[in-house]
């Protein structure tokens, strides 16, 4: 009875993201819906952070400027937001998509392993994977802040760790 609670109360708080993991990534493969394939292999050496949302959801929705203002002050080439979309139609997102476009990489469950991987039960669900390949934070639920700004600096500190020549291409 109360491992329920506690779970409903850690989806209700805004708390940083937690930091320090330093667990591998499990092995994924994902195409995004204009075509761009993505593995854990081909993202060696940048900063990727991947997010799990739905058209439905409020807090998805509320997070993706935050999520465009970072990648539009960010070196693109060196960092990568996988926006997965979590068990919706092609036809759905798309039509999403016309009125709320987005920055980052769609990506379709039916075209990832990602969601199968890390079963997202509360939404927005978010994974930073250093440029190593290895999982640093993981953050359940929307971002207030506090928690943006820490994952701002998670992603200042791998995007300085990280050889710039490593993501020329």
């Amino acid at each position: 009875m109360i491992a329920p609670l506690i779970l409903f109360f850690q989806f209700l708080t805004t708390v940083p993201f937690s930091i320090g993991q330093r667990d591998p990534a499990p092995d994924f493969s994902a195409v995004t819906l204009d075509g761009q394939r993505f593995t854990n292999d081909a993202l060696k050496g940048r900063t990727v952070l991947i997010e799990f949302w739905t058209t439905w959801c409020r807090f998805c929705r509320r997070d993706e400027p935050l999520l465009d203002s970072l990648l539009a002050t960010k070196d693109r080439t060196r960092l990568t937001i996988l926006a997965v979309n979590v068990n919706e139609s092609r036809n759905t997102v798309r039509a999403y998509l016309a009125r709320f476009p987005r920055i980052s990489k769609v990506i379709l469950t039916e075209e990832t392993n990602l969601v199968a991987t890390y079963s997202p039960r509360s939404l927005p669900l978010y994974v930073l994977i250093d440029h190593a390949g290895n999982i640093v934070a993981i953050r359940r639920g929307a971002m207030d802040e506090r928690a943006f700004q820490s994952l701002v600096s998670a992603i200042n500190d791998d995007l300085q760790q990280a050889d710039p020549a490593c993501c020329t291409k």
